[in-house]
């Protein structure tokens, strides 16, 4: 491994290096959002970019997401390439018109003579103890909607790729960032690179059950499967990383080799990306391989608690998948 490699930085440091670089490479891509720019954001993720690039390209906006994303989807129309940057996830849904009803139909309506190349930044997730209305996961939503992409990562070098990447996409795409993640660390080469989107990784290989997860859930479906393996249960770890479009290869040919599957996330299950994927298995040669029956494990269908002890309960941890994963892995044996 070069010494570029080896470097290790934080989640948070890979997503603003991302931004930087792509920022440097090409004028047009420009950082829009509320308290971006002398404050450094809400999590802190753009700090020093306004120093580099000046208010003309990371640009200060009025609380209102409703403007941001309708600037933004004009802005992207005329050829530029803004990264939106919404303070928590739950308050996309101030923008929904502008996201759903124009940037993800416009290239469709006008037969691809225009695009928006734009991408939707939004921390997501439960865990720092903020309630209801800060906490939320709302990637299934934007998975119904035609035109938008919905993208996640669970490593820092999965998130300066994938980031690249969704910048240089010509769809506007939704970029999912756990809070929970953004103080991680992991190797990330200094010079630029993408990861394809739509292509899941296999984390850890394993033999007995496939467990099918994205964001905050890889670290802790790998924790699971450490403690697992002392009891000689080798669990797959697969991180979907692109929820739309979603690499259906890799989720078939993980359960296709283990027999048994079990998605973990921490949006609701209901309507969530569970249910999505289980389909997905059922609709292939998979569902022929299976020796048990896909698993769902996933958050409750409540709004996530202020209490910390009631919030931890609502969406799954290392011991819920622990056991979860290994009752399914036994079963039938």
């Amino acid at each position: 491994m070069s010494e570029s490699r080896k470097r290790e930085i934080t989640y948070l440091e890979a997503v603003r290096e991302a931004m930087v670089q792509e920022m440097r490479r090409d004028p047009e891509v420009f950082l829009m959002g509320e308290d971006v720019g002398v404050y450094g954001g809400a999590f802190g993720v753009s700090r020093g970019m306004l120093e580099e690039f000046g208010p003309e390209r990371v640009r200060e906006t009025p609380i209102s997401e409703a403007a941001i994303a309708g600037a933004a989807t004009g802005a992207a129309l005329m050829g530029m390439r803004p990264i939106m940057e919404i303070m928590f996830m739950d308050f996309i849904t101030i923008s929904m018109n502008q996201l759903v009803n124009q940037a993800a139909k416009v290239r469709f309506m006008f037969g691809g003579k225009a695009s928006i190349p734009m991408v939707v930044r939004a921390p997501a997730g439960s865990g720092t103890g903020a309630a209801a209305q800060h906490c939320q996961s709302l990637e299934s939503l934007f998975m119904n909607v035609p035109g938008i992409k919905v993208v996640t990562s669970s490593t820092p070098y999965d998130v300066k790729g994938l980031l690249v990447a969704s910048i240089r996409d010509n769809n506007p795409v939704v970029f999912m960032e756990h809070k929970l993640l953004y103080r991680t660390k992991g190797a990330v080469p200094e010079e630029s690179y993408t990861i394809p989107l739509g292509k899941a990784e296999v984390k850890r290989e394993g033999r007995d059950l496939s467990v099918i997860a994205y964001s905050i859930m890889v670290p802790r479906a790998l924790e699971a499967a450490e403690q697992l393996a002392a009891e000689g249960i080798e669990i797959e770890v697969v991180d979907l990383r692109s929820l739309k479009p979603m690499d259906k290869e890799t989720i078939v040919r993980s359960v296709c080799k283990t027999g048994r599957a079990m998605i973990v996330h921490e949006s609701p299950v209901t309507g969530g990306v569970g249910g999505e994927t289980a389909a997905v298995i059922a609709d292939s040669e998979a569902f022929d391989y299976l020796d048990a029956p896909i698993r769902r494990l996933a958050g409750w269908d409540v709004p996530i608690p202020y209490n910390r002890t009631l919030e931890r309960a609502a969406v799954p941890q290392v011991d819920d998948i622990l056991v979860a994963a290994r009752a399914l892995a036994l079963e039938g044996r």
